[in-house]
């Protein structure tokens, strides 16, 4: 195992189904390759049913915790896969919500993948930054005062907060690695 995170904490943010498989089980064997320690917390106990393209039924990830439950205090950063039914689970969620605007409060790194960046829209976070999202979803945060780009990663630091954004499963290893380094 890598120990370029090693004593470096994650909180993972999902929804208790559609999560895309990819985009869970890619960043929590990456982040914790790199020596974190990943938490996937979710609004109910028990575990996330992925899914593979939105469609098919993936694996089942663990829960560590119920949302409501965290403070962003405890962490060093956030991690929002995507999957369409999650992100849209997730935008809707109070509990959700508050945690997305209290690491971008604290100045940590915030990342999401695909429509992750959906939540990023209902917290008023895309307003003024630079991001990327799946293509479909790129007149949300242009609405929302975002600066949409077509890259596989962007990192914007411009205001309070270091913001990851990928567009699809493709861009995982650049996604991954950008929160890495984000953390090193």
């Amino acid at each position: 195992m890598n120990s370029t995170l090693e004593n470096r904490t994650i909180l993972l943010l999902t929804s208790n189904f559609g999560t895309e498989t990819d985009e869970i089980q890619g960043p929590l064997a990456a982040l914790r390759e790199a020596g974190a320690t990943v938490t996937v917390v979710a609004p109910e106990e028990g575990s996330v049913q992925t899914l593979v393209r939105d469609r098919e039924l993936g694996p089942e990830v663990p829960v560590d915790a119920v949302h409501d439950t965290v403070r962003a205090a405890d962490f060093d950063a956030l991690v929002l896969p995507g999957g369409t039914l999650n992100a849209d689970t997730l935008r809707a969620d109070e509990t959700a919500q508050f945690l997305v605007r209290s690491f971008a409060a604290d100045g940590k790194p915030v990342a999401a993948i695909c429509h992750a960046p959906w939540l990023l829209v209902e917290t008023g976070l895309a307003d003024g930054r630079e991001l990327t999202s799946v293509p479909t979803i790129r007149t949300d945060l242009t609405n929302a005062g975002g600066r949409w780009a077509d890259e596989e990663v962007v990192v914007d630091d411009s205001t309070g907060f270091r913001l990851i954004t990928s567009r699809t499963p493709d861009d995982l290893d650049a996604f991954n690695t950008a929160i890495i380094d984000a953390l090193s």
